[in-house]
């Protein structure tokens, strides 16, 4: 199968995760980083959208102590 076939077969959603595992892979396999520390990066990463989803609850959370 050739790009151009991947491509036309491939949602837009799945086309993101083929070019990020590409990606990733390519990297890992030319020494650029290790598994290990993009496990620790996606981690990272993680954590920070987690805190910024809780901060939002409590700016948008109703106040409950008028109630």
């Amino acid at each position: 199968m050739s790009y151009d076939e991947a491509m036309k077969l491939a949602s837009r959603d799945e086309a993101f995760k083929a070019t990020i595992y590409a990606m990733n892979t390519l990297l890992i396999h030319k020494g650029i980083y290790t598994q290990d520390e993009f496990q620790q990066l996606f981690v990272e990463w993680v954590k920070k959208e987690e805190a910024k989803k809780a901060r939002t609850k409590e700016v948008t959370r109703p106040e409950t102590a008028f109630a």
